[in-house]
């Protein structure tokens, strides 16, 4: 069979990056089965038990020697993953074989490799989302004074700039960065806990020493890179883990769901753009189009995330009692398409965070059609300050920006409101004192502020602390 006659996920050959596809990989999934496997065998020999030297090392020299075709082989006669893999294992290690395993059930290698990965692909994660704070840091602060219409109800408002409205997609990313971390500092192996939690076998065992059982726990949370095991459990660890897990990936979909569409709308604009390679084709019929095509994969993917938390959630719920196996075929695809969608998104938003283009004479000439209306407040204030009568004034402004509002809707034509009210006597101000008014720095704000203080306050402590800033600019 090639590879062109059967089905082959998009995130292997178009989206997800090859270390997150390696942590949902075989490979990846039965190398840590044998990890724990000998640190199981290594805490049980500390703990008391009847487990040579000899054993372990014959283990440990045979951890990577797997043996997928004898697994499968095995797996078709028993109906069952594990006990394939144990006996697949088990002849390349006679020795070993009766060892391996010893007291522990399915979950076991399953549940404690499912969160060891679920941890290093957070971390992958965290990398990559610091990537992109880190990108949208530096565009914030080289254009926290560059004024732009702010929007409301996609309607021009009140001025905004371009780095402030960067911080918006910052903040998100801000907050997804704190939820990401309180998850991962929550997450727990499942230890070994037995066949229904109780760890009736480990009790049998070890002469029902409870004390030397804690201990063989807490060496295998200490040998995988982990502080603690959770307090109880059934069989599996609670499914609640991997509806949080999902839910912060969920989050950072969101907020690049958020930012993908306000690069869309900002592209038709032409305010600014995502990156666009020299040989990029935008349209097959259309050779001058530059679609957003970067954006446009984003909110696909994202979609596909948010929809996807939905399957963790109930799974959670709908756990019987000490576990049931209905949860087995959907945490296959549900965790692992999770993390390679979000990793995706991460690559995307990467790319074009590290390029992208803004045309300040276009957000000018954008901000000269509206201005007129956003000034008129200051220009009633200057004509109220010369005498004249407030009320009369604001009717008198309302008249003619309904007047100017019809002349550029309805015939197309530019914007002369300020033309209206030097003609009229009433304000008594010339056309040059009115463009006095006229400056788009006067009506931001304090947004320029507003930038350097979130940023200082929120986002450097973040990057400063972070160990692992991932994810080079990205090729798309």
């Amino acid at each position: 069979m090639s590879n062109h006659d059967s089905y082959i996920s998009p995130f292997s050959t178009r989206y997800a990056s090859r270390e997150m596809q390696y942590l949902f990989s075989a490979d990846k999934k039965f190398k840590t089965w044998r990890r724990l496997w000998i640190a199981l065998a290594e805490a049980e020999q500390q703990a008391g038990l009847p487990i040579t030297d000899e054993q372990i090392e014959e283990m440990k020299a045979h951890a990577e020697d797997i043996d997928y075709d004898k697994a499968a082989e095995y797996e078709r006669k028993l109906r069952h993953d594990v006990m394939a893999h144990i006996h697949a294992w088990g002849d390349v290690c006679p020795k070993a074989r009766p060892i391996i395993h010893l007291g522990a059930t399915s979950c076991y290698v399953g549940d404690n490799t499912d969160m060891l990965i679920l941890k290093e692909a957070l971390l992958l994660v965290r990398g990559k989302l610091c990537r992109v704070m880190e990108n949208l840091r530096k565009f914030a602060l080289q254009y926290k004074g560059l004024p732009a219409l702010g929007y409301t109800h996609l309607q021009p408002a009140q001025m905004v700039t371009v780095g402030k409205r960067a911080t918006l997609w910052l903040y998100d990313l801000v907050l997804d960065f704190h939820d990401l971390e309180f998850v991962l500092s929550s997450l727990a192996l499942l230890g070994s806990k037995g066949t229904t939690g109780t760890q009736a076998s480990f009790m049998e065992l070890l002469d029902g020493d409870g004390k030397r059982i804690d201990e063989i726990e807490t060496f295998i949370a200490k040998k995988m890179g982990f502080s603690k095991v959770v307090p109880v459990s059934g069989q599996t660890y609670t499914r609640k883990f991997d509806s949080r897990v999902l839910n912060v990936l969920s989050g950072i979909a969101q907020s690049a769901y958020k930012f993908s569409n306000d690069m869309r709308i900002l592209q038709s604009f032409k305010e600014m753009e995502e990156p666009f390679e020299k040989n990029q084709i935008g349209s097959s019929a259309m050779p001058y189009k530059r679609n957003p095509m970067r954006s446009e994969r984003m909110g696909a993917l994202c979609r596909a995330v948010i929809s996807n938390v939905n399957n963790t959630a109930i799974t959670a719920a709908t756990q019987w009692f000490e576990r049931t196996l209905d949860d087995s075929a959907n945490r296959r695809i549900s965790i692992s398409e999770g993390f390679l969608a979000t990793d995706a998104i991460l690559n995307v938003f990467i790319n074009v965070t590290d390029g992208l283009v803004v045309y300040p004479k276009v957000i000018a000439a954008r901000i000269a059609r509206e201005l007129p209306f956003m000034a008129s407040e200051n220009i009633l204030m200057a004509a109220v300050k010369r005498g004249g009568d407030r009320q009369t004034l604001h009717e008198a402004i309302r008249e003619h920006a309904m007047a100017a509002g019809r002349m550029v809707k309805e015939e197309g034509l530019e914007n002369d409101l300020l033309e209206r009210i030097a003609k009229d006597p009433r304000f008594g101000l010339s056309k040059e004192e009115i463009l006095a008014h006229l400056d788009p720095a006067d009506y931001i704000g304090r947004s320029p502020e507003q930038v350097e203080r979130f940023i200082k306050e929120e986002v450097d402590p973040i990057l400063a602390r972070t160990d692992a800033v991932g994810g080079a600019a990205l090729e798309v």
